[in-house]
C-alpha cells in the first residue's frame, strides 16, 4: 500500500467519508419511516371508519395489522436514531482528531479542572489548560478515564519496568485506530450527567439490604396468587368489589412501606439502561479483542466476575433497570404494583445481582479506565507516527535526545534540539537573547520527560532517560489570595525543591530567569548561591538565564555545569533566530534592537 495513504490524516479523512455515507443513508431512512408511520396512521383510521359498523372481522383485522405495523416502524424509528448517533460520534471523533493535526483546539475540553499552580510542574510545562498537552491527548471515552489520564499526567510513572509494559500496550493499541475510535464512541454515547462510575460503584459495594428478605419474597409470591383470584370470584359472582379493594390494602402496605427508600434506589439507577448498555458493550469490546501486550492481557482478565463476562454482568444489570423504570409510566406502573409487587420485585433482583457482583465492580471499572487512557496515549501515537518510544536507564541519571520537538509547537514551526545531560549534580545554564528559545526549549525538554513517562511516544529520533521526579520553576505568579508576592511564591518554591534534595531525593529541575523580582545584583548572587547549592545536593537539570555571568561557574565546576546557548543574528536591523542550542555561552543580545523597532528612544 502506498505509504501516504498511511498517513493519520488520509485515515481519518477516509474515516469521514465512509462514516458521512452511513450517516447520510440512516438520516435518508428515519425521513422515510416518519413519513410512512403518518401514512400508516392516517390508512389505519380510515380503515377503521370505513369497516366500522359493515364488517366486524376486517374491522379487527385493519386496527391489528395497521398497530403492528406502526409498532413496527416506531422500533425501527428507535433502532435507527441511535445508528445515527453512533456515526455522529465517530465523525465527530474524526473530525476532532483532523484539528488536532492541524494545531486547532478551539472546543476540545483541556482540563482546566486539573489545573493546580502550587504542583511542581504541570502549571509551569503546560499540562493542564488551554493549549496543554492534556489537550493534546485526552481521547477519553469516560469521565474515569479521563480522570486517570490526569493522574497519570501529574504523577508519572517512575518505575521503568512498569513504563516498558505501558509503551507496549499503547503500541499495540496505537495499531487498532478503529477499534480505538469505536471504544471512544461507545463511551461517549455512554455519558450521562446524572451517572458517574462513582456513584455506581458506591452503591454496588453497599451491603444495605432493602428488600431481599424472607418476608418479602413470601409476598411476592402470595400477592399475584390472591389478586388475580379475587378478581376471578368477583368475575364469577361469588364475592362483591368491595373484596378487591380490600385486597388492594395489601400491595399498598407492602410497597409503601418501602416507597422512600425505592424511590432512592430508582434515583440512583434509573433511567441509566442505555449508559449501562454502552458501558456493557465497552466491555464487550474489550473481551472480544484479541491482545498480545502483557498488560492489555492482564487487565482483560481481570473482568470476568464469578465466572462471568462482564459485558454479561452489565447486560444483566441494565435488564433489570429496565424493568425496574416501567414504574414511570403511571399506569402501567399502577397495575404491576398491585398484582406484582413491581417495585419490591426489582428491589430484590437488585440486591440479588449487587450480593453476586457487586464486589468485583470497582475491579472491573478500574479496568475499563485503563484501557480508556491507555487509548488515550495511544491516539497520540497514532497522529505523530515520527515520534520514538524512550529507551530507559535504570542506573545513573541520563537524559539524551536527538532532534527533540516540543509536542505542542505545530510542525511547520518546531525546531528540534539535543539533549545530554549524563550523571547526577550536572546542570546546563542555559543563555541567550530575548525570544531567542531559552524557555521554550526547557519546556520541551520537560513535556517530553513527562511524556516519556507515561509510556507515551515523545517527539524526537532517539531518547533516553531515568525516569525521575521533576520539578519546575519557569513561570512562577503571584496570589492575590494568599498575599503573596511574586518573589515570595518564587521563594518558596525553590525552598520546596531543596527540601526534597536534603531528604535524598533525586529531583531533575527546570528553572527559568529565577529571581527576577529583585535586583540585577542580589539575582547574581542568588542564582549563583543556588546554582553552588543544587549541584551541592546532587540535583541535575537546567537553567535559563540572561544572565550571562552566571555562565562564569563553569570554571569553578568544570565537570558539573555545562553551558549552553541561544543566539540571534542581527542583519539590517533585523532579529534571525534559528532556535537551536550550542555550546558555550550566548555572545548577542536583541533588547535595544527590539526598542528602536518599537520606536522606543535608548
Amino acid at each position: 500500500m502506498n505509504k501516504e495513504k498511511n498517513t493519520p490524516r488520509l485515515f481519518f479523512e477516509d474515516q469521514i467519508k465512509q462514516v458521512t455515507k452511513e450517516l447520510s443513508v440512516t438520516s435518508r431512512q428515519i425521513r422515510n419511516i416518519s413519513i410512512f408511520r403518518i401514512i400508516i396512521f392516517f390508512i389505519t383510521v380510515i380503515g377503521i371508519y370505513i369497516f366500522s359498523g359493515i364488517h366486524l372481522y376486517a374491522l379487527i383485522a385493519t386496527g391489528i395489522l395497521g398497530f403492528s405495523v406502526f409498532v413496527y416502524l416506531v422500533i425501527r424509528h428507535a433502532k435507527l436514531y441511535k445508528e445515527k448517533k453512533w456515526f455522529e460520534a465517530l465523525k465527530a471523533i474524526n473530525e476532532t482528531e483532523l484539528a488536532l493535526l492541524k494545531g486547532k483546539t478551539t472546543g476540545i475540553p483541556g482540563g482546566e479542572e486539573y489545573v493546580d499552580n502550587r504542583h511542581p510542574f504541570t502549571s509551569d510545562l503546560d499540562i493542564f489548560g488551554e493549549g496543554s498537552l492534556f489537550q493534546r491527548i485526552n481521547r477519553s471515552a469516560t469521565v474515569a478515564g479521563q480522570n486517570l489520564l490526569a493522574k497519570r499526567l501529574s504523577n508519572p510513572d517512575r518505575n521503568a519496568k512498569e513504563l516498558i509494559r505501558r509503551q507496549k500496550a499503547i503500541n499495540e493499541l496505537k495499531n487498532k485506530p478503529v477499534w480505538r475510535q469505536q471504544f471512544q464512541a461507545h463511551g461517549k454515547l455512554a455519558n450521562d450527567d446524572n451517572f458517574t462510575v462513582e456513584n455506581f460503584l458506591n452503591w454496588a459495594e453497599d451491603t444495605t439490604v432493602i428488600c431481599n428478605k424472607l418476608f418479602y419474597k413470601f409476598m411476592l409470591i402470595i400477592t399475584p396468587v390472591l389478586g388475580f383470584g379475587v378478581i376471578l370470584l368477583i368475575s364469577t359472582g361469588y364475592l362483591g368489589f368491595g373484596a378487591f379493594l380490600l385486597f388492594l390494602i395489601l400491595p399498598f402496605l407492602v410497597v409503601g412501606g418501602k416507597i422512600s427508600m425505592i424511590n432512592k434506589l430508582h434515583q440512583q439507577l434509573g433511567k441509566k439502561t442505555e449508559t449501562l448498555r454502552k458501558f456493557g458493550d465497552m466491555f464487550r469490546m474489550i473481551e472480544s479483542e484479541q491482545f498480545t501486550s502483557e498488560l492489555l492481557v492482564e487487565n482483560k482478565n481481570k473482568t470476568a466476575s464469578e465466572g462471568k463476562s462482564a459485558h454479561a454482568v452489565i447486560e444483566n444489570l441494565s435488564r433489570i433497570t429496565a424493568s425496574f423504570d416501567y414504574r414511570l409510566n403511571i399506569l402501567v406502573g399502577f397495575f404491576l404494583n398491585i398484582f406484582f409487587l413491581w417495585d419490591i420485585r426489582q428491589c430484590i433482583r437488585l440486591e440479588k445481582w449487587k450480593k453476586k457482583y457487586g464486589h468485583q465492580m470497582k475491579i472491573t471499572f478500574n479496568v475499563l479506565s485503563q484501557f480508556d487512557e491507555l487509548a488515550s496515549l495511544a491516539g497520540f501515537a497514532f497522529s505523530h507516527p515520527d515520534a520514538v518510544l524512550p529507551v530507559f536507564s535504570e542506573n545513573d541519571f541520563i537524559l539524551e535526545a536527538e532532534d527533540a520537538r516540543h509536542p505542542l509547537i505545530n510542525k511547520e514551526k518546531n525546531v528540534g534540539n539535543g539533549i545530554d545531560i549524563h550523571g547526577w549534580g550536572k546542570f546546563q545554564v542555559v543563555t541567550g537573547a530575548n525570544m531567542a528559545g531559552k524557555s521554550t526549549y526547557l519546556r520541551m525538554v520537560g513535556v517530553n520527560m513527562i511524556l516519556a513517562m507515561t509510556g507515551a511516544p515523545v517527539l524526537a529520533k532517539t531518547f533516553k532517560m531515568l525516569p525521575v521526579e521533576v520539578h519546575t520553576g519557569i513561570k512562577t505568579s503571584d496570589s492575590l489570595q494568599d498575599g503573596e508576592s511574586y518573589f515570595f511564591a518564587e521563594l518558596k518554591r525553590l525552598k520546596e525543591i531543596i527540601t526534597r534534595l536534603e531528604n535524598g531525593e533525586q529531583v531533575f529541575v527546570l528553572l527559568d530567569e529565577i529571581l527576577r523580582g529583585t535586583n540585577s545584583v542580589d539575582k547574581h548572587r542568588g542564582s549563583e548561591g543556588l546554582l553552588r547549592q543544587l549541584v551541592h545536593l546532587g540535583a541535575s537539570g537546567m537553567i535559563a538565564t540572561h544572565d550571562i555571568a552566571l555562565g562564569e561557574l563553569q570554571k569553578v565546576f568544570p565537570e558539573q555545569i555545562i553551558n549552553k546557548c541561544f543566539e540571534v543574528d542581527i542583519k539590517n536591523d533585523e532579529l534571525l533566530f534559528d532556535y537551536k542550542i550550542r555550546d558555550g555561552i550566548s555572545k548577542n543580545t536583541n533588547a535595544t534592537v527590539l526598542m528602536k523597532k518599537m520606536g522606543i528612544t535608548v
